[in-house]
C-alpha cells in the first residue's frame, strides 16, 4: 500500500512532523502522489474503488510510521467521505479533484457536531439569514481543527440557524471574507498536522456550499465512516507499538511473549468487528457497536505503547537512542482525546445504557399493570 520510497519518507521524518510544522505542506500532496485519498472513493469519480475499509487501512499504514501525517490523512479523507455523501453533487464536482490530487487540504471541522449529535455541548456556529442577499451570514469559531495548510484548504462545519430548523452543515474556505484561521495551535505533539482554529465574522454562506441542508441526519449517516477512519490511528500506532514490542523482547523479556500476543490478538478481533460493522451499515442503526470498537482500539494503542515501553527497558529511555518510543507515547497521548474522546464515548454509552434500562422499566411497569387488569 505504501511504496518503500513513502515508507522510508515517514520514518526520516517523523520526529519532525510530530515536534514542528517546517513539513506539514509536504504532507497532503505526497500522500496524494501516491493515490492514498483515493482509496474507498468509486471509480468513476475519480478514485481508485473499493470502500471505506481500504481508506481506513491506509490510514493505519501511515499511522504506524507517522501519527502526524496520519491525522492530516484522517482530516482529508473524512472531507472526502462528506463529498461521496452530500446530495450535492455540483459541490463534490467543484472540490474533489483537487482533494484526490493534494492540490486543496480537506478539513473536518465537525468534532463540535459530533458532540452536538451526543448531546454534549451546542453548536459553536450561527447562520444568520440574509434577507437581502439571501444565503446567511456566519458567526462563531471552531476551536480545533486539523489540515487547514495555509496554502488552501476547504472545512466542513455545521451551523446552527438562528431563525430555527434544523441545522445546516457546510463549507468554509480558506482567504473566503469572514474567515480567519489562527496559529498553529500550541500542542505537544502532531505539530505537522497544520492543526488551528477558526474564527468566524460575518462569512457568507450560499446554498452552493451546503454539504446537506439538515445536519441531524447527514450526522448519523456519516458518523461510521468519520469514526471508522479515525480509528485507523489506533490501529495503526498498536501494530507498530506491538511489532517493536515483538522485535526488542528477548533474553530476559520473554515473560511479554503472553500479553503482545494477548494484545494482537484483541487489535484482530477488534478490527474483524468494525470492518464487519462498516460493510454491513449496521453501525448507522447501531452506534454503540462502533463506540466499544473505538473503545477497544485505544484501549489497545495504549497497551501496546506500554509493552514496547517494558520489552525496549533503559533504552527507550535514553535520548542517545532512537526516539521512536518517546514519540509513540506522546502520540499515544492523543488517542484518548480526539473527538469523540474516551470520556464522551464513554459517557454516551452510560447514558443510552441508561435510557435503555428506563424503558425497559416502564414497559414491565405497563405489563405488570396489563396484567393485573385483566385478573380483576
Amino acid at each position: 500500500m505504501l511504496a518503500e520510497a513513502d515508507r522510508r519518507w515517514l520514518d526520516d521524518n517523523a520526529e519532525a512532523l510530530d515536534a514542528g510544522n517546517a513539513l506539514a505542506h509536504e504532507v497532503v500532496p505526497r500522500l496524494a502522489r501516491a493515490g492514498l485519498f483515493g482509496l474507498g472513493v468509486p471509480k468513476a469519480l475519480g478514485g481508485q474503488g473499493g470502500d471505506v475499509r481500504d481508506a481506513v487501512e491506509a490510514i493505519a499504514a501511515v499511522a504506524g510510521h507517522s501519527l502526524a501525517a496520519a491525522f492530516t490523512f484522517w482530516g482529508q479523507r473524512a472531507f472526502i467521505e462528506y463529498l461521496l455523501q452530500s446530495p450535492n453533487a455540483a459541490l463534490r464536482e467543484r472540490w474533489l479533484g483537487s482533494l484526490l490530487d493534494g492540490s486543496q487540504a480537506g478539513a473536518t471541522g465537525l468534532s463540535n457536531a459530533m458532540k452536538y449529535l451526543g448531546g454534549i455541548e451546542a453548536l459553536q456556529i450561527t447562520a444568520t439569514p440574509d434577507n437581502n442577499k439571501g444565503g446567511w451570514r456566519l458567526d462563531g469559531a471552531v476551536p480545533w481543527c486539523t489540515n487547514l495548510r495555509p496554502q488552501g484548504f476547504v472545512a466542513a462545519v455545521a451551523v446552527q440557524r438562528t431563525e430555527g430548523g434544523v441545522p445546516l452543515v457546510a463549507v468554509l474556505t480558506a482567504g473566503q471574507q469572514g474567515v480567519v484561521r489562527s496559529a498553529d495551535l500550541d500542542l505537544i505533539a502532531l505539530r505537522g498536522s497544520n492543526t488551528a482554529s477558526l474564527r468566524i465574522e460575518g462569512a457568507r454562506l450560499e446554498a452552493a456550499d451546503l454539504i446537506h441542508e439538515e445536519a441531524n441526519r447527514f450526522l448519523p449517516s456519516v458518523r461510521p465512516d468519520f469514526l471508522g477512519l479515525q480509528c485507523g490511528l489506533s490501529i495503526g500506532l498498536a501494530r507498530a507499538a506491538l511489532d517493536t514490542a515483538t522485535k526488542l523482547g528477548g533474553a530476559g523479556r520473554s515473560v511479554l511473549e503472553a500479553p503482545i500476543a494477548a494484545q494482537h490478538a484483541a487489535l484482530a478481533a477488534t478490527i474483524d468487528a468494525l470492518y464487519e460493522g462498516l460493510a454491513d451499515g449496521r453501525f448507522k442503526t447501531q452506534p454503540e457497536a462502533l463506540f466499544r470498537a473505538r473503545l477497544s482500539l485505544a484501549e489497545v494503542a495504549q497497551n501496546a505503547v506500554q509493552l514496547e515501553l517494558q520489552a525496549s527497558g533503559g533504552r527507550g529511555y535514553h535520548r542517545d537512542q532512537p526516539l521512536t518510543f518517546a514519540r509513540r507515547w506522546r502520540e499515544a497521548a492523543f488517542i484518548p482525546i480526539v473527538t469523540p474522546s474516551v470520556t464522551q464515548l464513554q459517557g454516551e454509552l452510560a447514558k443510552r445504557a441508561a435510557a435503555q434500562q428506563q424503558q425497559q422499566h416502564q414497559q414491565h411497569q405497563q405489563l405488570a399493570a396489563t396484567t393485573a387488569a385483566r385478573a380483576t
